[in-house]
Protein backbone atom coordinates (compact mmCIF):
# COMPACT_ATOMS: atom_id res chain seq x y z
CA UNK A 1 0.00 0.00 0.00
CA UNK A 2 1.88 3.00 -1.57
CA UNK A 3 0.89 6.64 0.29
CA UNK A 4 1.58 10.37 0.11
CA UNK A 5 4.43 11.21 2.60
CA UNK A 6 1.49 13.97 4.11
CA UNK A 7 -1.65 12.68 4.76
CA UNK A 8 -4.76 15.13 5.00
CA UNK A 9 -6.35 14.77 8.66
CA UNK A 10 -9.68 14.47 8.03
CA UNK A 11 -10.69 15.95 11.61
CA UNK A 12 -9.63 19.75 10.24
CA UNK A 13 -12.96 19.63 7.72
CA UNK A 14 -15.34 18.80 10.50
CA UNK A 15 -16.83 21.88 10.36
CA UNK A 16 -19.92 22.35 12.15
CA UNK A 17 -21.02 18.97 12.74
CA UNK A 18 -18.58 19.48 15.88
CA UNK A 19 -17.09 16.76 17.88
CA UNK A 20 -13.49 16.45 17.46
CA UNK A 21 -12.90 18.82 14.75
CA UNK A 22 -11.03 22.37 14.09
CA UNK A 23 -13.78 25.46 13.29
CA UNK A 24 -15.41 26.58 10.30
CA UNK A 25 -14.97 25.48 7.19
CA UNK A 26 -18.31 25.20 4.57
CA UNK A 27 -18.64 22.12 2.83
CA UNK A 28 -17.96 24.10 -0.84
CA UNK A 29 -14.60 24.94 0.57
CA UNK A 30 -14.14 22.21 2.00
CA UNK A 31 -14.93 19.71 -1.42
CA UNK A 32 -12.57 22.58 -3.19
CA UNK A 33 -9.56 21.76 -0.90
CA UNK A 34 -9.65 17.65 -0.69
CA UNK A 35 -10.01 17.67 -4.81
CA UNK A 36 -7.28 20.34 -5.05
CA UNK A 37 -5.16 18.09 -2.04
CA UNK A 38 -5.26 15.08 -4.36
CA UNK A 39 -4.64 16.77 -7.42
CA UNK A 40 -1.36 17.81 -6.03
CA UNK A 41 -0.48 14.42 -4.95
CA UNK A 42 -2.00 13.65 -1.58
CA UNK A 43 -3.22 10.34 -2.13
CA UNK A 44 -4.03 9.07 1.97
CA UNK A 45 -6.61 10.77 3.98
CA UNK A 46 -7.16 9.92 7.03
CA UNK A 47 -10.57 10.36 9.08
CA UNK A 48 -12.73 9.08 11.95
CA UNK A 49 -16.72 9.09 12.52
CA UNK A 50 -16.24 11.54 15.58
CA UNK A 51 -14.78 14.26 13.41
CA UNK A 52 -17.64 16.00 12.68
CA UNK A 53 -19.73 13.49 13.96
CA UNK A 54 -19.65 11.83 10.77
CA UNK A 55 -19.26 15.40 8.59
CA UNK A 56 -15.58 14.43 7.65
CA UNK A 57 -16.31 11.01 6.14
CA UNK A 58 -19.23 12.03 4.55
CA UNK A 59 -17.61 15.44 2.88
CA UNK A 60 -14.83 13.01 1.82
CA UNK A 61 -16.58 10.36 0.27
CA UNK A 62 -18.54 13.75 -1.42
CA UNK A 63 -15.16 15.17 -3.22
CA UNK A 64 -12.85 11.73 -4.11
CA UNK A 65 -15.19 9.09 -4.55
CA UNK A 66 -14.90 9.19 -8.47
CA UNK A 67 -10.94 8.78 -7.57
CA UNK A 68 -11.83 6.50 -5.10
CA UNK A 69 -9.19 3.54 -6.93
CA UNK A 70 -6.38 6.32 -6.77
CA UNK A 71 -6.43 7.18 -2.57
CA UNK A 72 -6.42 5.31 0.62
CA UNK A 73 -8.94 5.84 3.00
CA UNK A 74 -7.94 5.10 6.63
CA UNK A 75 -10.98 5.53 9.05
CA UNK A 76 -11.66 3.98 12.58
CA UNK A 77 -13.88 2.95 14.97
CA UNK A 78 -14.36 2.33 18.62
CA UNK A 79 -14.79 6.56 19.37
CA UNK A 80 -18.66 6.73 20.25
CA UNK A 81 -21.46 9.27 21.08
CA UNK A 82 -24.83 9.37 22.89
CA UNK A 83 -27.81 11.52 22.17
CA UNK A 84 -26.83 14.48 23.61
CA UNK A 85 -23.17 13.74 21.68
CA UNK A 86 -20.86 12.95 24.71
CA UNK A 87 -18.13 10.98 23.53
CA UNK A 88 -16.99 7.48 24.81
CA UNK A 89 -15.13 4.47 23.66
CA UNK A 90 -16.56 1.17 22.99
CA UNK A 91 -14.61 -1.66 20.97
CA UNK A 92 -17.26 -4.26 21.11
CA UNK A 93 -17.15 -5.87 18.18
CA UNK A 94 -20.68 -5.23 17.82
CA UNK A 95 -20.55 -1.39 17.73
CA UNK A 96 -17.03 -1.50 15.50
CA UNK A 97 -19.74 -3.52 13.32
CA UNK A 98 -22.10 -1.05 13.40
CA UNK A 99 -19.55 1.45 13.03
CA UNK A 100 -17.77 0.37 10.14
CA UNK A 101 -20.72 -0.32 8.16
CA UNK A 102 -21.94 3.23 8.33
CA UNK A 103 -18.31 4.67 7.80
CA UNK A 104 -18.61 2.24 4.31
CA UNK A 105 -21.91 4.53 3.68
CA UNK A 106 -20.73 8.05 5.01
CA UNK A 107 -17.43 7.57 2.48
CA UNK A 108 -19.42 6.49 -0.63
CA UNK A 109 -17.37 2.97 -1.02
CA UNK A 110 -17.49 -0.56 -1.11
CA UNK A 111 -14.25 -0.93 1.31
CA UNK A 112 -11.85 0.90 3.42
CA UNK A 113 -8.41 0.76 3.10
CA UNK A 114 -7.33 1.05 6.19
CA UNK A 115 -9.28 0.74 9.56
CA UNK A 116 -8.09 1.40 12.60
CA UNK A 117 -9.23 1.02 16.17
CA UNK A 118 -9.89 4.30 17.43
CA UNK A 119 -8.56 4.29 21.18
CA UNK A 120 -7.74 1.17 23.50
CA UNK A 121 -10.88 0.14 25.48
CA UNK A 122 -10.08 -1.06 29.04
CA UNK A 123 -13.39 -2.86 29.06
CA UNK A 124 -13.07 -5.14 26.06
CA UNK A 125 -9.85 -7.71 25.17
CA UNK A 126 -8.61 -6.36 22.00
CA UNK A 127 -8.64 -10.02 20.43
CA UNK A 128 -12.40 -9.48 20.24
CA UNK A 129 -13.09 -6.34 17.52
CA UNK A 130 -10.04 -7.93 16.14
CA UNK A 131 -11.94 -10.75 15.34
CA UNK A 132 -14.63 -9.03 13.74
CA UNK A 133 -11.90 -6.99 11.47
CA UNK A 134 -10.20 -10.31 10.66
CA UNK A 135 -13.57 -11.02 9.28
CA UNK A 136 -14.42 -7.58 7.31
CA UNK A 137 -11.34 -8.40 5.70
CA UNK A 138 -11.89 -11.51 4.37
CA UNK A 139 -15.39 -10.09 3.21
CA UNK A 140 -13.26 -7.12 1.42
CA UNK A 141 -14.93 -4.09 3.22
CA UNK A 142 -11.58 -3.57 4.60
CA UNK A 143 -8.09 -4.40 3.01
CA UNK A 144 -5.80 -3.91 6.09
CA UNK A 145 -6.37 -3.69 9.96
CA UNK A 146 -4.39 -0.87 12.06
CA UNK A 147 -4.41 0.74 15.79
CA UNK A 148 -4.46 3.47 16.49
CA UNK A 149 -3.12 5.20 19.97
CA UNK A 150 -2.12 1.92 21.19
CA UNK A 151 0.52 0.17 23.17
CA UNK A 152 2.82 -2.79 22.48
CA UNK A 153 1.18 -5.47 25.05
CA UNK A 154 -2.30 -4.61 22.75
CA UNK A 155 -0.17 -4.76 19.39
CA UNK A 156 1.41 -8.20 20.48
CA UNK A 157 -2.49 -9.36 21.63
CA UNK A 158 -4.19 -8.55 18.53
CA UNK A 159 -1.16 -9.94 16.26
CA UNK A 160 -2.34 -13.06 17.45
CA UNK A 161 -5.70 -12.90 15.58
CA UNK A 162 -4.66 -11.00 12.09
CA UNK A 163 -1.88 -8.71 10.80
CA UNK A 164 -1.44 -5.66 11.89
CA UNK A 165 -0.08 -3.24 8.92
CA UNK A 166 0.49 0.07 10.55
CA UNK A 167 0.21 2.11 13.16
CA UNK A 168 -1.19 5.52 14.28
CA UNK A 169 -0.31 7.88 16.92
CA UNK A 170 1.05 11.19 18.58
CA UNK A 171 4.37 12.56 16.97
CA UNK A 172 6.08 15.38 16.86
CA UNK A 173 8.59 17.95 18.19
CA UNK A 174 7.21 18.63 21.56
CA UNK A 175 6.18 14.25 22.17
CA UNK A 176 8.21 12.16 20.38
CA UNK A 177 7.78 9.28 23.42
CA UNK A 178 5.21 7.50 22.47
CA UNK A 179 6.62 6.96 18.75
CA UNK A 180 10.07 5.99 21.21
CA UNK A 181 8.10 2.80 22.83
CA UNK A 182 6.93 2.05 20.04
CA UNK A 183 9.81 2.02 17.25
CA UNK A 184 11.54 -1.63 17.94
CA UNK A 185 7.60 -3.30 17.54
CA UNK A 186 7.42 -1.58 14.03
CA UNK A 187 10.32 -2.48 13.24
CA UNK A 188 10.16 -6.03 13.74
CA UNK A 189 6.89 -6.28 12.80
CA UNK A 190 7.48 -4.01 10.00
CA UNK A 191 4.88 -2.52 9.95
CA UNK A 192 3.47 1.46 8.73
CA UNK A 193 3.36 4.33 11.07
CA UNK A 194 1.47 7.69 10.96
CA UNK A 195 1.79 10.32 12.39
CA UNK A 196 -1.19 12.57 14.08
CA UNK A 197 -0.73 15.83 15.72
CA UNK A 198 2.40 16.62 13.40
CA UNK A 199 2.14 20.44 13.98
CA UNK A 200 0.97 19.72 17.61
CA UNK A 201 -2.22 21.86 16.52
CA UNK A 202 -0.99 24.50 15.24
CA UNK A 203 2.00 25.44 17.69
CA UNK A 204 4.94 24.51 15.40
CA UNK A 205 3.80 26.35 12.79
CA UNK A 206 3.42 29.54 14.76
CA UNK A 207 -0.56 30.10 14.09
CA UNK A 208 -1.56 29.20 17.58
CA UNK A 209 -0.15 31.64 20.30
CA UNK A 210 -1.25 32.21 24.16
CA UNK A 211 -3.62 34.86 22.70
CA UNK A 212 -4.91 32.51 19.88
CA UNK A 213 -9.03 32.17 20.21
CA UNK A 214 -11.06 29.71 18.69
CA UNK A 215 -14.47 29.71 17.55
CA UNK A 216 -17.51 27.18 19.33
CA UNK A 217 -17.04 24.26 16.93
CA UNK A 218 -13.19 24.54 17.16
CA UNK A 219 -12.42 21.70 20.31
CA UNK A 220 -9.71 23.77 21.25
CA UNK A 221 -12.46 25.89 22.76
CA UNK A 222 -13.98 23.49 25.11
CA UNK A 223 -12.10 20.04 25.07
CA UNK A 224 -10.43 19.74 28.09
CA UNK A 225 -7.40 18.31 26.88
CA UNK A 226 -6.74 21.74 25.64
CA UNK A 227 -8.00 23.86 28.14
CA UNK A 228 -6.56 21.98 31.31
CA UNK A 229 -3.25 21.56 29.51
CA UNK A 230 0.15 23.77 30.40
CA UNK A 231 1.69 24.74 26.95
CA UNK A 232 3.52 27.65 28.23
CA UNK A 233 6.76 25.75 27.63
CA UNK A 234 6.06 25.27 24.46
CA UNK A 235 5.05 29.04 23.64
CA UNK A 236 8.45 29.82 25.10
CA UNK A 237 10.42 27.24 22.87
CA UNK A 238 8.92 28.44 19.53
CA UNK A 239 10.22 31.52 20.80
CA UNK A 240 13.24 31.04 21.29
CA UNK A 241 13.33 29.02 17.99
CA UNK A 242 12.71 32.15 16.02
CA UNK A 243 16.08 33.49 15.73
CA UNK A 244 17.13 29.75 14.32
CA UNK A 245 14.65 29.40 11.75
CA UNK A 246 15.34 33.07 10.37
CA UNK A 247 19.16 32.34 10.97
CA UNK A 248 18.40 29.01 8.77
CA UNK A 249 16.14 30.18 6.65
CA UNK A 250 13.33 27.29 7.89
CA UNK A 251 10.28 27.56 8.79
CA UNK A 252 8.34 25.71 11.24
CA UNK A 253 6.45 23.92 9.39
CA UNK A 254 9.79 22.97 7.75
CA UNK A 255 11.01 22.01 11.12
CA UNK A 256 8.03 20.07 12.23
CA UNK A 257 8.00 17.62 9.20
CA UNK A 258 11.61 17.17 9.37
CA UNK A 259 11.64 16.24 12.52
CA UNK A 260 8.75 13.46 12.38
CA UNK A 261 9.91 12.77 8.68
CA UNK A 262 13.52 11.96 9.71
CA UNK A 263 12.34 8.41 11.86
CA UNK A 264 12.51 6.05 8.57
CA UNK A 265 9.85 4.07 10.17
CA UNK A 266 7.44 6.99 9.58
CA UNK A 267 5.52 6.25 6.21
CA UNK A 268 3.45 9.35 6.33
CA UNK A 269 3.01 12.35 8.14
CA UNK A 270 -0.66 13.77 8.79
CA UNK A 271 -1.50 17.42 8.49
CA UNK A 272 -5.07 19.01 9.30
CA UNK A 273 -4.91 21.52 6.34
CA UNK A 274 -8.25 23.87 6.41
CA UNK A 275 -7.62 25.44 3.17
CA UNK A 276 -5.41 25.66 -0.28
CA UNK A 277 -2.63 27.83 0.83
CA UNK A 278 -2.11 25.35 4.25
CA UNK A 279 -2.03 22.17 2.20
CA UNK A 280 0.43 23.32 -0.56
CA UNK A 281 2.97 24.88 2.26
CA UNK A 282 2.96 21.63 3.45
CA UNK A 283 3.44 19.70 0.04
CA UNK A 284 6.21 23.08 -0.54
CA UNK A 285 7.69 22.50 2.72
CA UNK A 286 9.30 18.97 1.95
CA UNK A 287 11.48 20.43 -0.82
CA UNK A 288 13.34 22.57 2.14
CA UNK A 289 13.47 20.20 4.82
CA UNK A 290 15.94 21.22 7.67
CA UNK A 291 19.34 19.13 7.77
CA UNK A 292 20.06 16.91 11.34
CA UNK A 293 21.95 19.99 12.80
CA UNK A 294 18.82 21.97 12.83
CA UNK A 295 16.77 19.69 13.98
CA UNK A 296 19.19 18.54 17.13
CA UNK A 297 19.41 22.71 17.91
CA UNK A 298 15.40 22.85 17.63
CA UNK A 299 14.76 19.42 19.89
CA UNK A 300 17.89 21.05 22.26
CA UNK A 301 15.63 24.37 22.79
CA UNK A 302 12.69 22.40 23.35
CA UNK A 303 14.59 20.16 25.53
CA UNK A 304 15.49 22.98 27.86
CA UNK A 305 12.10 24.10 28.06
CA UNK A 306 10.54 21.32 28.87
CA UNK A 307 13.48 20.69 31.74
CA UNK A 308 12.57 24.35 33.05
CA UNK A 309 9.02 23.24 33.32
CA UNK A 310 7.34 24.61 36.58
Amino acid sequence: MQVSVIGFGGASISGEGGGYGFGHITQEETLVLLRKSFEQGITLFDTAPVYGFGMSEQRIGKALSENRDKIVIVSKGGVTWDANKRIGIDNSPKVIQKMLEQSLKDLRTDYIDLYMIHWPDKNIDIRKPMEYLSRAKDEKKILAIGLCNSCVDDIVRASEVDRIEALQSELNLFNPSTYDSLAGTIREKKMGFMSWGTLDKGILTGRVTPDRLFDEVDARSWAPWWKKDDRSHKYRAMQRMGDLLEESNHSGLEVALGYVLHFEEVSSALCGMRNIEQMESAINALNNLPGEDILEEAQSIVDEELNNRS
